[in-house]
């Protein structure tokens, strides 16, 4: 449709310019503005004023249908589109490298025991990353270990999630009746890679209670980790999220709780851009994260 040919309509079937620019919300200055440049678009005189009244040349007539024809075409558009998402469900999410690890897993189980059919896409990035993704409408949400402060998005907190110590079960303190936080100190440990949200935390931690680990790996994937520990006879730090008991009894690990790591807390969140324009797949995306999450669901068994 040429620019401001979809107001040709409205001023026609109110018959007036301050009814049309009211039903457009608009002023009438504005209007008139958009009138006039479209007359000069196209080279010819719309509209005749009879007295107070507005009445279409020959021209403006043949305009006038061509504006109906369009805008009837456009809202065919629309309803093809909205069929097609209606038919077709698709999603596609933008995961932070814990996230996508922890929790995104747990989250399609439990998206698709009740919408088996929907097309699942995952990609992965940092915590700035994906956001800046769900900004541009790369993406259709965003699921990051960390609560987003932006007027350009929705951010909807899941769960608040802790730091755990791991030892093997053959450690030496694997039995001891309590560790504490200063105790980390030369400790050997495999630890999270550096620049992700969990390690940045952990270095915080370390920091604040002047305890510094003797690192002997540094790895992006919990799973690695978790079979290196034994493998190693060191510890780790890893999100409470992300561990089950079966994952800690098949590499023979214990997990034991300090207090200051239980202070260590990250919220996990889930993150979209305007409500009004999400597809029906996003929308039941976000309504069961909620609805398992506000009942206390923070991991799957």
């Amino acid at each position: 449709m040429l620019p401001n040919m979809d107001v040709l309509p409205s001023v026609v079937e109110h018959g007036s310019l301050n009814r049309a620019a009211q039903a457009l919300n608009i002023s009438q200055p504005a209007l008139s503005r958009k009138i006039a440049q479209l007359e000069e678009g196209l080279g010819i005189l719309l509209f005749e004023r009879k007295g107070k009244k507005l009445e279409l040349t020959r021209l403006g007539q043949i305009c006038y249908e061509h504006a109906l024809e369009m805008r009837e075409m456009e809202h065919k558009l629309m309803q093809r589109i909205t069929e097609h998402h209606s038919s077709y469900k698709s999603i596609t999410i933008g995961a932070s490298l814990t996230t996508l690890q922890s929790t995104l897993p747990d989250l399609i189980t439990l998206y698709t025991r009740d919408f088996p059919d929907t097309d699942i896409k995952a990609i992965t990035g940092k915590t700035h990353e994906i956001v800046s993704l769900v900004k541009e409408n790369k993406i259709d949400l965003g699921l990051v270990a960390s609560k987003i402060d932006n007027p350009d998005l929705t951010c909807i907190p899941l769960f608040d999630d802790h730091l755990c110590l791991l030892l093997p079960a053959n450690h030496r303190w694997a039995e001891k009746p309590g560790i504490e936080i200063g105790e980390l100190q030369d400790l050997p440990m495999i630890l999270f890679s550096k620049g992700t949200w969990y390690r940045i935390l952990m270095d915080e931690l370390f920091h604040r209670y002047t305890v510094y680990p003797d690192v002997k790996m540094e790895i992006d994937s919990f799973e690695a980790i978790l079979r290196l520990v034994p493998t190693c006879n060191v510890a780790t730090l890893l999100p409470k999220s992300y561990l089950r008991q079966t994952a800690l009894d098949n590499n023979g690990l214990v997990l034991r709780n300090i207090p200051e790591l239980q202070m260590t807390t990250r919220t996990t969140s889930l993150l979209f851009g305007r409500e009004l324009a999400l597809n029906v797949s996003t929308r039941d995306w976000i309504w069961k994260a909620k609805e398992h999450f506000s009942t206390g669901g923070a991991v799957l068994p």
